[in-house]
């Protein structure tokens, strides 16, 4: 195999590749690929052909829903029939060893799964979640502070989207927020499209030495943090520890940072929005909602492959063949969702997927809400003239990376 196929094979394993008028965003940063958009008009299920391979593209509400919940849909990417088809043995020994594969639940079907999200559930809860809430207003009020003291204009990536998330992650899994760099870098490489299978492996294998070393360190001095927890009150070896501490540490700031980016340049882009939702901080909740379901910064979609043939929609998907939800199209889906391409931060909260469905859902998602709404409602309150810095169309876009977001946001007030 050559190093472009071995490229090649490796990344269609990690994210299936779709046709590029499926997945490149037109000329409202906000929107789904026009392509999407149309093949949502024509169907709720579609199989796709690309590059000789087959996909399954669900663009439905219901159907999506259905897929995320069945149990003949596993979300085992790396041990299913595709990964041994698209990667040699040797190829895969490399990048899934056994001991990096430990932990990784979000991998996992029940009932492996089941065992870790049990010994989880019970950190996330919405009780503790909003018991953080004062905790997390100090953070952001803080970041706001330095941001304000230090003037415009501002990067609100660098300055504040990005710094919330992280330090409250930090907090609750017991990580040192002066390490942020290492793992916000490597991070990033992971999440790239463009980093290489050698620099995949050469950064997941730093990341986990570097949470490993942790694992060790709480195993010696605890703390009350969540980490500590785990380590003092469940049999999880320290390879179990690191993966799932991994998965926390990358999913917990990630995605809230691109919200809170990618929220604030909707709003400023929707300046009627903006401004409703800066005179009535009551609908806060409902906003946040509202912009995790018209934003859907998980573009690449959810891939499942089916263990067994299983019909949905009316499609009869056959063992091993892949499917893959775009929460995109799903979360535009307007027999759910009235004039569904609008954003409206009064909107009637609905059942979106932006944190997904099922045995799989989101664990954070509750903290994901407290850290947006706190967010959003502080920045809105302390800074109401908020407004770009800069052209609309100079935003640097995240095309590159599986989380979609903005790389920079540039403002000023």
């Amino acid at each position: 195999m050559t190093t472009a196929e071995r490229q090649r094979n490796a990344q269609e394993l990690i994210r299936p590749q779709l046709p590029a008028e499926l997945t490149n965003r037109g000329k409202c940063p906000f929107d789904p690929a026009t392509g999407l958009t149309e093949l949502s008009e024509h169907g709720r299920i579609h199989r796709i052909e690309h590059n000789g391979d087959t996909v399954w593209l669900v663009t439905g509400h219901d159907e999506a829903r259905a897929v995320l919940a069945a149990p003949q849909m596993s979300s085992d990417r790396i041990n299913s029939p595709r990964a041994r088809a698209l990667i040699s043995p040797e190829l895969h020994a490399e990048m899934f060893p056994p001991e990096r594969q430990a932990g990784s639940f979000i991998f996992m079907d029940a009932p492996e799964h089941t065992r870790y999200r049990r010994l989880l559930t019970g950190q996330f809860t919405v009780r503790r979640m909003r018991d953080l809430t004062p905790r997390v207003h100090e953070i952001v009020t803080s970041q706001l502070d330095a941001m304000i003291e230090k003037g415009p204009p501002a990067d609100l990536v660098h300055d504040f989207a990005l710094p919330v998330p992280s330090l409250v992650i930090c907090e609750l899994l017991g990580v040192d927020y002066g390490d942020r760099d290492e793992f916000q870098r490597r991070t990033s490489k992971l999440l790239s499209l463009n980093t290489t299978v050698d620099e995949q492996i050469k950064n997941t294998t730093e990341l986990r030495k570097f949470m490993h070393g942790l694992v060790r360190a709480k195993r010696q001095n605890p703390g009350d943090d969540l980490l500590s927890g785990l380590v003092r009150d469940t049999d999880l070896n320290d390879n179990e520890l690191t993966g799932i501490a991994n998965l926390l540490l990358i999913a917990g700031h990630e995605t809230t940072a691109n919200m809170l980016a990618l929220g604030t340049f909707a709003l400023l882009e929707h300046p009627d929005q903006f401004a409703r939702l800066r005179d009535n901080p009551e609908l806060t909740e409902n906003a946040v909602e509202e912009l995790l379901r018209y934003l859907s910064i998980i573009s690449s979609g959810v891939s499942r492959h089916a263990t067994e043939d299983v019909v949905i929609g009316g499609a009869t998907i056959r063992a091993g063949e892949t499917v893959v939800v775009s929460v995109p199209a799903v979360n535009r889906d307007d027999t759910q969702y009235d004039d569904p391409h609008a954003l409206l931060v009064d909107r009637p909260r609905g059942h979106h997927v932006a944190f997904g469905h099922g045995i799989h859902q989101c664990l954070g998602q509750q903290l994901a809400r407290v850290e947006m709404a706190v967010g959003f409602t502080e920045l809105l309150r302390r800074l109401p003239a908020l407004k770009l810095a800069v052209p609309a169309d100079e935003v640097p876009l995240r095309t590159d990376m599986s989380i979609y977001g903005v790389h920079r946001l540039p403002v000023t007030w």
